[in-house]
C-alpha cells in the first residue's frame, strides 16, 4: 500500500471512529438528558443557550464530517501533499486535533447536562472546559507524529550554494536581524488585554466563574505575542533566537551543532502553517512567508526561521562554523 493510500485509509478509519463515538455517547445517555440541552455557556460559566437534542447531535456530527471530509478530499486531490513531510503532518494534526476536540467538547457538554430537569439548570463548565482544549493539543501532536513517516521532497542541502564571509584570523563579527507580524501582534495583544480585563472584573466583582475564560484568553494572547516576532543573533557562540516583544523565551543553537547554513524560500504551505511548526530537529519558525535562514545540524536535522537578510546571516554562520571545526587557533 502506498503512502497516500495508507494515509487515506487511516484517516477514513479515524473519521468513522470519532463519528461513531459522537453518535453513540449521546444516544446511550438519552434518558438522562433534558431536551433541549444546554449547548452554550456565557462568561460567567452559566448556560445561556440551548438546542434540541437531535439538532445538537446532528450539528456535532455534521461539523466533524465537514472538517474531516474536507481534509480527506484535499489529501486525495493534492498530488504534492504527500511528498512534503510538513504538509502530511499538518493534515494529520488537523484530523487528530479536531477529532479529540469534538470528543472532549461533547464529553463536557454531556456531563454538564446529565440528570438535570431542564437545560437552564445545567452545571457550569468550570475548568472541565479545558478538556476540549487539551484534546485539541494532544490530538494535533499525535496526528502529526502519525503522519510524519515517509519521504520529504525538498532541495538537498548539498545542492544549495554555500556562501561565506571572509574574516581575518581573530576578527569577530555579529549578525542580527528580526521580523515581526503586525496582525499577529495586534491579535495577541488584544486577546491578552481581554483576558486581563476579565481577571480585573473577577477580582472586583468576586465572580469566580470569570477566572476560567480570563486564564484561557490570557494564555492564548501570551502565546500569540510570543510567536508574533523573532530576533536572530549570530555570533561565535552560535545562533540565538529571541521570541516575542519581551525577547522570551530564547533558543540557543551552539556553533558546534552547526554543519552548514543557507537561505531558502519557504511559505506556510510548505511547513504546515504559521508559528512554530514541526518537531525538535526539523522545526520551522514561520512568521512570514519568503526568505528563511536554514541551519543544518551535524546530526542531520535542520532548523529554519523566517528572517530578513537570511543570506548574509547564513554566510557568516558558515564562516564561524568552519572556525569552530578547525579549533581555537582559527578564532
Amino acid at each position: 500500500m502506498g503512502l497516500r493510500a495508507r494515509f487515506l485509509s487511516i484517516a477514513a478509519g479515524w473519521f468513522a471512529l470519532v463519528a461513531a463515538a459522537l453518535v453513540a455517547a449521546p444516544l446511550a445517555l438519552r434518558d438522562r438528558l433534558p431536551d433541549p440541552i444546554a449547548t452554550h455557556w456565557g462568561p460567567s460559566g452559566s448556560p445561556d443557550g440551548s438546542m434540541p437534542f437531535t439538532a445538537s447531535l446532528l450539528l456535532q456530527v455534521g461539523l466533524w464530517t465537514l472538517l474531516a471530509g474536507g481534509a480527506w478530499v484535499f489529501a486525495l486531490a493534492g498530488s504534492m501533499t504527500f511528498g512534503r513531510r510538513a504538509s502530511r503532518m499538518a493534515l494529520g494534526a488537523l484530523l487528530g486535533g479536531a477529532g479529540l476536540f469534538f470528543l472532549g467538547l461533547q464529553a463536557v457538554t454531556l456531563a454538564a447536562n446529565l440528570d438535570v430537569p431542564d437545560w437552564g439548570r445545567a452545571a457550569e463548565l468550570g475548568w472541565g472546559a479545558l478538556l476540549a482544549v487539551a484534546g485539541l493539543v494532544l490530538g494535533g501532536w499525535l496526528g502529526a507524529l502519525a503522519a510524519r513517516p515517509g519521504p520529504d521532497d525538498r532541495p538537498e542541502p548539498s545542492a544549495v550554494p554555500t556562501r561565506r564571509i571572509p574574516l581575518r584570523p581573530g576578527q569577530r563579527a555579529v549578525w542580527v536581524s528580526s521580523v515581526r507580524s503586525g496582525p499577529l501582534t495586534a491579535l495577541g495583544g488584544s486577546v491578552l488585554a481581554a483576558g486581563l480585563g476579565l481577571a480585573v472584573l473577577a477580582l472586583i466583582g468576586g465572580d469566580g466563574a470569570l477566572w476560567l475564560p480570563a486564564t484561557i484568553m490570557f494564555l492564548a494572547g501570551l502565546l500569540g505575542l510570543t510567536i508574533s516576532s523573532v530576533r536572530v543573533q549570530i555570533t561565535e557562540e552560535g545562533v540565538v533566537l529571541f521570541y516575542g516583544p519581551f525577547r522570551l523565551p530564547r533558543k540557543h543553537i551552539p556553533i558546534e551543532r552547526v554543519e552548514r547554513a543557507w537561505s531558502e524560500e519557504l511559505f506556510p504551505s510548505n511547513v504546515g502553517g504559521w508559528g512554530i511548526r514541526g518537531l525538535p530537529g526539523t522545526a520551522t519558525v514561520m512568521i512570514r512567508g519568503g526568505e528563511c535562514l536554514v541551519v543544518g545540524y551535524v546530526s542531520g536535522g535542520r532548523f529554519a526561521v523566517s528572517i530578513d537578510d537570511a543570506e548574509s546571516g547564513a554566510a557568516l554562520l558558515n564562516t564561524l562554523a568552519d572556525r569552530a571545526a578547525t579549533g581555537p587557533s582559527a578564532r
